[in-house]
């Protein structure tokens, strides 16, 4: 343990938090701000894929048409992900252990992030394959297609599905636990065993059951919890100033009350935030890569979205929450001192909210975490086995999670996490010009009016790497 701890404090003070920070104001500054000035597009982009997947011209096939996943599907798949206990235990961590200020940072990566969502989205897309049931993608597929370096990809797909398939199952399983232990008294054991069944019971089903599900449960729950938290926001709405004062403040001074400094509250607020918004961290991109569009950066587009929905309005939400509580000095952290700030707000019933709140949001999270680690291990080596062994292990990780310290769970799930994205940064580092390229591109074509559709020939140097998109 104390060997893990020592490895996530060098990685993540030394290399990780400034790799983050440089990718993110790079990537802003080379696609000349997408996640400002695109803005629009995006969410017309999302409600336009609500209705009705996209086809490539030469998808004819019924077959084709049946095996597809529409953005919509790709971009609630991936919230599924990202909305979980980071936005909820996440948060309450980062303010417990950080002060005030980590809310601040969380913001500043998250909007920065988004211009790094939007580069490793549009690779996924722009380097996917054809899979049985959908496209496949990700780092390991562009890694591979892009850079030609397979033990490269290789490494990252095994360090992936080590981060989602197994430690971020596992912290996702142990924050519902302690969640319904401390509600409603029930046993972790018990827990861990219902939760272990319903995972197996949808992942059994591939991405197609996966995306239905998501697509269903992802938007209501994430609504359900986004009102509850606007009416304790209009309930506190004079506060709202001063605690806006407190974040900056505390961000740039720290908080003397539990012992935070300007370090501890950037570390935290960052680490968590990515853990929360995936900004950089190489998953989205797998989910993004299933989607049939006509085009690249519409999925890219997106999946940005997708950073400002986790962060802004989900984290922001618990944020606000516990701050106006003024319980995050109390020595509490994790789910329970937000089920302890939302029952302050709103009584009693709020503790229950959040325990049902935290079960939908971590299991929605499971599901979409293993498909990460699924779509990886098929890049490795498609087998049946190997992925019947996979989902096994994955039920068992859950019931194990269900039962284990939460400091054992979070130390190993940031150590994955800090060496899944290190190698993500490495290949945007080297393949982020063809996001751009693609960017140029969809720009030049809606200027003529058009809805825009990706040829290969748009980038020669790959045409032959980007074989699932037309001539």
């Amino acid at each position: 343990m104390e060997l893990i701890d020592t490895l996530n404090d060098w990685l993540w003070s030394y290399i990780l938090i400034g790799a983050l920070l440089l990718a993110a104001f790079v990537f802003t500054f080379w696609t000349r701000g997408v996640q400002i000035r695109m803005l629009p597009d995006m969410i017309r982009l999302l409600f336009a894929s609500s209705k009705k997947a996209e086809f490539h011209e030469h998808e004819e096939s019924e077959h084709q048409r049946h095996h597809t996943v529409s953005s919509f599907q790709a971009f609630a798949v991936s919230i599924a992900g990202r909305v979980g206990t980071g936005n909820i235990a996440g948060v309450a961590i980062a303010i417990a252990m950080g002060g005030p200020g980590a809310v601040f940072w969380m913001w500043v990566i998250a909007f920065f992030g988004a211009a790094t969502a939007f580069v490793e989205s549009t690779l996924g897309q722009l380097f996917k394959v054809r899979g049985t049931d959908s496209f496949r993608g990700g780092p390991a597929y562009y890694i591979q297609k892009g850079m030609h370096c397979r033990w490269f990809a290789v490494l990252f797909a095994i360090i992936i599905t080590l981060t989602f398939g197994l430690a971020f199952c596992s912290v996702q399983a142990n924050t519902v636990a302690m969640a319904a232990q401390d509600s409603f008294g029930w046993s972790p054991v018990w827990v861990g065993a219902v939760l272990s069944a319903l995972t197996l019971a949808v992942v059994w089903g591939g991405i197609q059951r996966i995306s239905k599900f998501s697509e269903i449960v992802v938007p209501v729950m994430a609504l359900a919890y986004i009102v509850l938290a606007l009416i304790v926001i209009l309930l506190n709405a004079g506060m709202i100033p001063d605690v806006l004062r407190t974040i900056v403040y505390s961000a740039f001074n720290g908080d003397a009350a539990i012992g935070a400094t300007v370090g501890s509250a950037l570390m935290l607020g960052i680490k968590r935030g990515l853990f929360s918004n995936e900004a950089g961290e190489g998953s989205a991109p797998n989910v993004a890569a299933t989607a049939s569009t006509t085009h690249p950066v519409k999925q890219g587009l997106i999946q940005a979205l997708g950073v400002y929905t986790d962060t802004f309005l989900v984290c922001t939400s618990t944020a606000f929450i516990i701050l106006w509580s003024g319980l995050y000095d109390t020595g509490s952290d994790g789910i329970v001192l937000t089920q302890a700030a939302l029952e302050s707000e709103v009584g009693p019933a709020g503790k229950y909210f959040v325990s049902v709140a935290i079960f939908l949001f971590a299991y929605t999270s499971i599901i979409s975490n293993y498909y990460y680690g699924e779509t990886n291990l098929n890049f490795i080596r498609r087998s049946k086995a190997m992925i019947t062994i996979y989902r096994l292990s994955v039920g068992a990780i859950v019931f194990v999670g269900s039962v284990v310290s939460l400091q054992a769970v979070w130390a190993a799930a940031d150590l994955f996490m800090a060496l899944m994205t290190l190698i993500n940064l490495t290949a945007l580092a080297f393949l982020g010009r063809y996001a751009v390229r693609c960017l140029s591109d969809y720009r030049r074509q809606l200027r003529k009016g058009v809805d825009p559709v990706y040829r290969r020939s748009s980038i020669p140097e790959i045409a032959s790497e980007t074989e699932c998109w037309p001539e």
